[in-house]
């Protein structure tokens, strides 16, 4: 109950970013801040799970008319299981607060910018379910989604790492913006997939997502179009020796991702193909992973 209330098969979307960054710093500085680094992992995680606790609590409160009320019923965790909704808000409340406490320390230890980062990356988590009109349900979601646990999470390992040192330049961050747009192709389709294969039950919330707005076969060539981007953007990183060169060996994920998108292609079935997706996030995550840390340790 509880791992299904915080997403937890969703938390690669912010271990994957946060492993790239390391393997980033380790590539091109040979230095990496170990303590640092834990403390913001912790962080990390529990934010993300208070980001998703507040997703499942913000959408369950909001649902109010009659068809709504059989989604929460029926589909939110909170109403499947007859959690109480105000529990919830204070396991929510305790996991943002902790992190946002473990935040400001380090803060404390490395500088202003870390909290300019952390202020956008509080915003955009709560904002993307929270606030007058939620991100989740306008087409900036999956944009927001991607950009910040894809970019923002790496930028602020690689930030935590190389804080005393004069690297941290407007190239260097392009750099990281470049070598992250594997992980933000991924997390943003991701979402997509989540909205194309959700585009009935979000009409009856209300929720104007870019599939709306779209149409569903316009959505399916966005969703695949991330996958290429994402991959341009791993090779160009690699050829601007920002990324080891065993880095390519990820490309072999393209068999399954592009069999996986097909897939959604054909249908568009919460309970049958949005795991499509999933699996190409998993797909992506592992291998550029492991191939990026063959080539940290075979340099």
């Amino acid at each position: 109950m509880f791992l299904e209330l915080v997403e937890i098969k969703a938390k690669i979307a912010s271990v994957w970013p946060f492993l790239l960054g390391l393997l980033f710093v380790a590539h091109n500085f040979q230095h990496l801040n170990w303590g640092v680094d834990g403390l913001f992992f912790i962080a990390m995680l529990l934010f993300n799970m208070a980001v998703d606790i507040n997703d499942n609590y913000q959408d369950y409160t909001r649902a109010d008319d009659t068809q709504a009320a059989e989604w929460k019923r029926h589909t939110n965790v909170i109403g499947v299981h007859h959690l109480s909704v105000r529990g919830i808000f204070a396991l929510m409340a305790s996991f943002a607060g902790v992190a946002g406490l473990i935040g400001l320390y380090l803060v404390w230890l490395t500088g202003w910018p870390l909290l300019v980062m952390g202020i956008f990356c509080f915003l955009v988590g709560y904002l993307y379910a929270g606030g007058p009109q939620p991100l989740s349900g306008t087409p900036t979601g999956e944009f927001f989604a991607g950009f910040t646990m894809g970019f923002m999470i790496m930028a602020i390992t690689v930030y935590l790492n190389l804080y005393q040192t004069s690297a941290l330049t407007l190239t260097l961050w392009l750099r990281v913006l470049l070598a992250s747009g594997i992980a933000m192709a991924a997390i943003a389709a991701l979402l997509l997939a989540n909205n194309i294969c959700d585009a009935q039950e979000d009409l009856d919330l209300n929720r104007k997502t870019i599939v709306y707005y779209l149409g569903v076969q316009r959505a399916l060539w966005l969703f695949a179009s991330f996958y290429v981007l994402g991959y341009l953007a791993l090779i160009a990183s690699v050829v601007l020796g920002d990324l080891p060169v065993w880095t390519l060996l990820a490309l072999v994920s393209v068999f399954p991702v592009v069999r996986n998108v097909r897939g959604l292609f054909r249908v568009q079935v919460k309970k049958e193909t949005f795991i499509l997706a999933v699996r190409n996030l998993g797909i992506l995550a592992l291998t550029t992973t492991l191939a990026e840390a063959l080539g940290v340790l075979l340099a």
